[in-house]
């Protein structure tokens, strides 16, 4: 079993930056990949980024590409989103995924555990 708890969320303007952050206990954090995704009101759920269990891969959603970086340190159990160039449509409830596979994936069904989600809304 895993436990993700995602922080750092709150509101700021267009243009803006926020860091996220994912913790995680249970088992070992390492053997995850690692994933974040986020679902903007009366929206379907959707890929954000995703980052290898070593943190050598990543891969982005083309919406957030140049503007959000995912990184990890398993020292820490944690992963981490840095946004940056914050736009009014990037609001929504950001979601921490985990999966126990070598290879990061786009689809939230092949995830094996969540967080409860943290909020992030940006005003225009």
């Amino acid at each position: 079993q895993v436990q993700l708890v995602e922080s750092g969320g709150g509101l700021v303007q267009a243009g803006g930056s926020l860091r996220l952050s994912c913790a995680a206990s249970g088992r070992t954090f390492r053997s995850y990949v690692m994933g974040w995704f986020r679902q903007a009101p009366g929206k379907e759920r959707e890929f954000v980024a995703a980052i290898s269990w070593s943190g050598g891969s990543t891969n982005y959603a083309d919406s957030v590409k140049g503007r959000f970086t995912i990184s990890r340190d398993n020292a820490k159990n944690t992963v981490y989103l840095q946004m940056n160039s914050l736009k009014p449509e990037d609001t929504a409830v950001y979601y921490c995924a985990a999966r126990f596979a070598l290879n990061w994936d786009v689809r939230g069904y092949e995830y094996d555990y969540w967080g409860q989600g943290t909020q992030v809304t940006v005003s225009s």
